[in-house]
């Protein structure tokens, strides 16, 4: 009767795994920074460091699509330093590296977002973000007209 029982609650615990995996990845929520690059130029002339002052367009989204804030609809880039804290750890990690001109595509944990408090109204707590970025300036160097015929990669997350 024991390993019966121990065979149907082993069953049991496997079914509950599979079906809290199963929402979790229906939500799209995420546990690590994932980084998509869905742009980047064919040369990397200026690359974005920690310390370096960066511009960047985005649009932020939860994981339902509802986008709660965007530069580009503005017309105005967030001018920030790298790595030192004035954006979320999502972006400061997610951007590292970044070439002019690359375009991201950053899925952020809640836990490298706005964590348990959110921000609201726009972002529940422990909202899992998703970032469409471009590196417009590194530094004071800013995009030319002629990165537009340049190849894109699109590696979808």
């Amino acid at each position: 009767m024991r390993i019966c029982s121990a065979a149907n609650v082993a069953s049991v615990v496997l079914l509950l795994a599979f079906i809290a995996l199963g929402s979790a990845k229906k939500s799209g929520d995420v546990k690590d920074l994932q980084i998509g690059v869905k742009y980047k130029p064919k040369v990397c002339e200026v690359q974005a460091h920690k310390g370096d002052s960066v511009k960047v367009h985005y649009r932020g989204k939860l994981t339902d699509g509802t986008v709660f804030d965007s530069s580009f609809e503005r017309g105005d880039p967030i001018e920030f330093e790298l790595g030192s804290g004035q954006v979320i750890k999502g972006w400061d990690q997610g951007l590292l590296g970044m070439c002019l001109g690359e375009k991201r595509k950053l899925k952020i944990p809640s836990k490298l977002g706005y964590g348990d408090q959110g921000s609201p109204p726009t972002i529940p707590g422990g909202a899992t973000l998703v970032f469409d970025t471009e590196l417009v300036g590194v530094n004071g160097k800013t995009l030319n007209a002629d990165n537009d015929d340049e190849k894109s990669e699109d590696n979808e997350l």
